[in-house]
């Protein structure tokens, strides 16, 4: 099999030589540390107590992965996912009133805009469609 060639660290200035396109390990962990202060903690993000609370109610409610259930299995919720991402830190950091009230109500809106999925599909397929439409 043939072996691909080494890439070069997409960070600036660095000629360090890598097996796959991207960064170095050490400019991986500084850019993931960087994304990492940008996306704020979970509180600053809207997830409260009573998230948690809510969360709570509406796995109850909802107690099998919407994806896995499309195909035909039958695996447990462990995830409240927003379908629609609410943005609400970044509707905060902006300071607008007006955005920081369509967050809070994407945030809030548990009969359009919440959906119950296993970790595998939120961290795996969710994720991808997510990417995909940046």
């Amino acid at each position: 099999m043939a072996r691909r060639a080494k890439s070069i660290c997409r960070s600036a200035g660095c000629n360090a030589l890598i097996d796959a396109p991207g960064y170095c390990a050490k400019h991986l962990r500084a850019t993931r540390q960087e994304q990492d202060r940008d996306r704020g903690s979970a509180q600053e993000r809207g997830y409260t107590s009573a998230w948690t609370k809510a969360r709570g109610h509406y796995l109850r409610k909802h107690p099998l992965c919407e994806y896995c259930r499309r195909a035909g299995l039958v695996v447990p919720a462990t995830v409240v996912d927003h379908i629609i991402p609410h943005r609400l830190k970044k509707a905060i950091d902006s300071g607008d009133e007006m955005q920081i009230a369509k967050a809070r109500a994407l945030f809030w809106d548990s009969e359009n805009n919440w959906m119950s999925l296993c970790g595998h599909c939120h961290d795996s397929v969710k994720q991808a469609e997510e990417k995909a439409t940046r």
